[in-house]
């Protein structure tokens, strides 16, 4: 119901600002799976809970990795949301993320850097394994769609929250958190028998409205309620209630807020070797380690026009082609062949019988 969904955001938003969000930065992170994925999360509604443990470590795998400190916990709230824009079948994730984590004294150390393709392809990667991990796909299925040339997924790291922003940090979390329709965006014609909802885009795939038979409306908003035990906002890290629990017991309630270190600034080629470190932790394979020598490679420049590239890759395509191995060859024929001449034909000797 959007107007008990409306009032219970403003009793947990009431809550995050009072109870749960730290006095730090925030970040929101978006992450969006492929439509090959989304049907499964339709007939498994729990798949799209693995898939919301897997994008919390992987956020927190990229901040513990660019800071360069192992125990950092990262505050982590997981809103699981599964309509689009005109409450169709579109399930993705909402983070709500601290810019940066918490070392064991308390002191918050901010996110140096942010780099979403990087974060796109990791988080990538890591879902292709869970659904190998869960029997969903095979190892072919999965390294195939590692070649497609756009993935589907995607992530988004773009909105920022100031520290002392408190009422963004609520909108925020509202939006994350939204119900899958909204009311004034609904219209009902009675004589037509039909159900119009507008999209809340103004520009792309999904603007515009759309005009649905009402059962056909209704069939569509009740694929969007979860199942009984199925919970939709998820907490980790930080955030958690067993860290919280302890936190709560070890310090007192009047505590001041926790200080904040800045991010250490990170030349360009320290950012890509951290982002190694991350893509190594999820691909198994270290990315700068030589196929051949296994030495250490280093970065020398980025190549960006697609001419240069494909005649590269064609170039190793190309050496990479054994090439074919000359078989045995069969002994010298004592028989002439066809076409000499016979002038040229080989005599007989005296002493050999005359044919006939």
């Amino acid at each position: 119901c959007p107007s008990c969904h409306a009032k219970r955001l403003a009793i947990w938003t009431q809550w995050l600002d009072t109870t749960l969000l730290a006095p730090v930065p925030h970040r929101q992170v978006v992450l969006t799976i492929p439509k090959r994925l989304r049907a499964y999360c339709l007939y498994r509604r729990r798949l799209l809970g693995e898939i919301a443990r897997v994008a919390a470590r992987t956020v927190t795998a990229a901040i513990r990795t660019l800071t360069g400190e192992r125990d950092l916990a990262v505050g982590i709230v997981v809103c699981l949301q599964t309509h689009g824009s005109r409450a169709n079948w579109h399930p993705h994730l909402h983070l709500l993320v601290t810019d940066g984590g918490f070392r064991p004294d308390g002191t918050f150390v901010t996110w140096p850097a942010h780099d979403a393709a990087r974060l796109t392809e990791a988080f990538r990667r890591a879902v292709l394994r869970l659904f190998v991990r869960l029997e969903l796909f095979d190892e072919d299925q999965a390294a195939g769609m590692l070649t497609w040339p756009h993935s589907g997924f995607h992530v988004h790291t773009a909105v920022w929250v100031p520290e002392d922003d408190r009422a963004f940090a609520t909108r925020l979390a509202r939006y994350c958190a939204r119900n899958p329709v909204a009311l004034e965006r609904l219209t009902y014609d009675r004589a037509a028998h039909a159900v119009t909802y507008r999209s809340d885009k103004s520009e792309g795939p999904t603007a515009g409205t759309e005009t649905v038979d009402p059962l056909e409306f209704l069939a569509r908003v009740l694929v969007h309620i979860p199942d009984k035990g199925h919970v939709t906002t998820r907490y980790y890290g930080w955030y958690a209630n067993r860290p919280r629990g302890m936190r709560l017991k070890a310090t007192p309630a009047a505590a001041g807020p926790p200080a904040i270190a800045p991010a250490p600034r990170l030349a360009p080629t320290e950012v890509a070797r951290r982002w190694a470190l991350l893509l190594q932790q999820i691909f198994e394979v270290d990315p700068l380690a030589c196929p051949t020598c296994r030495g250490a490679m280093r970065v020398v420049a980025f190549i960006t026009q697609s001419s240069v590239i494909d005649q590269i890759l064609t170039h190793l395509r190309t050496r990479a082609v054994p090439a074919p191995h000359p078989g045995a060859r069969s002994p010298p024929s004592t028989r002439a062949p066809a076409s000499r001449s016979p002038a040229r034909a080989p005599r007989l000797a005296a002493d050999a019988p005359s044919p006939g």
